[in-house]
């Protein structure tokens, strides 16, 4: 896939993953519009059935009113999805909204791991950001090997303009329809990072193919990393388990890091392979029809007594989180890495008459009945990335805007560690930056413009840490240490009651 200059070489982590064209969401497929009413809810509604019909009648007359009356002819499919995307906003959901015709033939291209466009996994607020920034598009992170990753566009990167419009003025089903479309096509973006940084970026359009296992044994130990959960993660990560065997391994490193989720049956199918039985994720709703435990079947195929840790960053979320969380509630996994995203909600896809609507039905809880929507799992072991100060900002915009690495990496393909450390040291001398993390933008940036590494012991200072548990003989000890996510959460809330009184 060709790359338009005005690449990015910074990254706030190790090496980017997977993601999709929509907000981050754990979601399942249903045929049609359910019928439920409300006396299968949990909670009576605090409604009644003549108020409903009321404001029913009310948008039908004001819907036929304006067709009448407006100064102009009016189209009744605008009025229509207007009314729709106006319902949908009102619930100040990101994660809900209504699917027009072209946005469920998306919505199949990505649940089917196949996609067009750019290939990054953004969210939008949809009310005021409580850190006082616009309503920005944030990328959560960008699906390895497309144009938007080998760009250099990170986690935690906004996205403020896209060809020439601001993004806090448009909607997500418009930034999506932007950001798509025809492969072979640019699309211009302004990019935002930190406080200081602010570049812009052409990226030309692709078919994205949505990978989900990268693996590789590291010595004795399995190296699985999941990029995203399709259709075909459950068949690809038993694949990779089975070559471990037959390598002999004598642990495992399961990398989430970066996975923004996908399907929740492929979350529960990988999550089979580490657990004997038992509950892997329990799913409420105010319809009790929609109340259901996930359990583990006992194919186990990771035996109890091959040592699990689980890496896991700001960019894992949704499905990975619901991974992560069972591994760690059944004390099967030690976490090590950076808090997760912290979306603990599910969706449901429901189609209708061509087009339908995606909508958060029910919260989901870990085994030890946690729920980590807009909190995140901590890790048993933190571990991370050098922040940057304000004053290096300024100095990693102007090395951005001088495009020196992407030339570097352009000129240098097959660059050696000691070319890397003596371009770097060139670097340090002119920008005054940090030697290792310069280092590391040059070894992304390499890795942009080639095939990247499955893994990289040289600069991923989180996959170190986790070769270091295993290796030191300490993990059995750490995991009697490992407390659920429950037992965090009532900790946590207890000191907040102490500093409260």
């Amino acid at each position: 896939m060709e790359v338009k200059p005005n690449k990015s070489p910074f990254t706030w982590v190790w090496i980017a993953a997977t993601a999709m064209f929509c907000a981050l969401f754990t979601f399942a497929l249903i045929p049609g519009v359910s019928a439920q009413g409300a006396a299968e809810s949990n909670n009576a509604p605090a409604y009644t059935q003549a108020q409903v019909r009321n404001y029913t009648n009310i948008m039908q007359q004001v819907f036929d009113y304006i067709l009448r009356s407006y100064v102009e002819e009016v189209d009744p499919k605008v009025l229509f999805e207007g009314a729709m995307n106006g319902m949908f906003s009102a619930l100040e959901d990101p994660y809900s909204s209504f699917l027009t015709e072209s946005d469920m033939k998306d919505m199949g291209d990505t649940t089917e791991g196949r996609f067009g466009g750019v290939g990054l996994n953004i969210t939008k607020a949809v009310t005021a950001r409580p850190d006082g920034k616009p309503m920005w598009v944030e990328v959560v992170s960008p699906i390895e090997d497309t144009p938007g990753w080998r760009a250099g566009i990170s986690p935690g990167d906004f996205i403020t303009e896209i060809n020439g419009i601001a993004t806090e003025t448009i909607s997500m089903d418009e930034v999506l329809g932007m950001l798509r479309g025809t492969p072979g096509e640019s699309v211009r973006l302004v990019i935002r990072r930190g406080e200081r940084m602010e570049f812009p970026l052409t990226i030309t359009r692709a078919i994205i193919e949505i990978p989900t296992v990268k693996h590789a044994m590291i010595g004795d130990i399995g190296y699985l990393r999941l990029i995203t959960f399709t259709p075909f993660s459950a068949q690809r990560t038993n694949q990779a388990i089975l070559e471990f065997q037959e390598s002999g391994y004598k642990s495992l490193i399961l990398d989430l890091r970066n996975n923004y989720g996908g399907r929740l049956d492929a979350a529960i199918e990988v999550a089979n392979f580490f657990l004997e039985g038992g509950l892997v994720v329990r799913i409420r709703s105010r319809i009790r029809t929609e109340n259901r435990d996930f359990n583990a079947n006992r194919n186990i195929l990771v035996p109890a007594d091959i040592p699990v840790i689980v890496l896991i960053n700001r960019g894992s979320a949704s499905a990975s989180e619901i991974v992560a969380g069972a591994l760690k509630d059944r004390g099967r996994a030690y976490l090590v890495g950076e808090n997760t995203f912290g979306k603990g909600s599910v969706q449901q896809v429901i189609p209708f008459s061509g087009i339908g609507f995606k909508i958060t039905t029910a919260r989901y809880f870990t085994p030890s009945d946690a729920n980590i929507d807009k909190v995140g799992i901590p890790p048993d072991r933190e571990i991370s990335f050098p922040e940057v100060t304000e004053e290096d900002a300024e100095r990693l915009n102007e090395l951005i805007n001088a495009n020196r690495i992407p030339a570097f990496a352009a000129q240098n393909p097959q660059a050696t560690s000691a070319q890397i450390d003596t371009f770097a040291r060139t670097l340090e001398r002119d920008y005054k930056l940090n030697l290792p993390l310069l280092r590391r933008l040059i070894r992304n940036e390499l890795n942009r413009t080639t095939l990247a590494p499955v893994y990289d012991l040289e600069y991923d200072i989180q996959l170190q840490e986790a070769i270091n548990i295993l290796r030191s003989g300490t993990y059995n000890n750490l995991m009697q240490e490992s407390r659920t996510l429950r037992a965090l959460q009532d900790e946590e809330e207890q000191n907040s009651l102490v500093l409260a009184s």
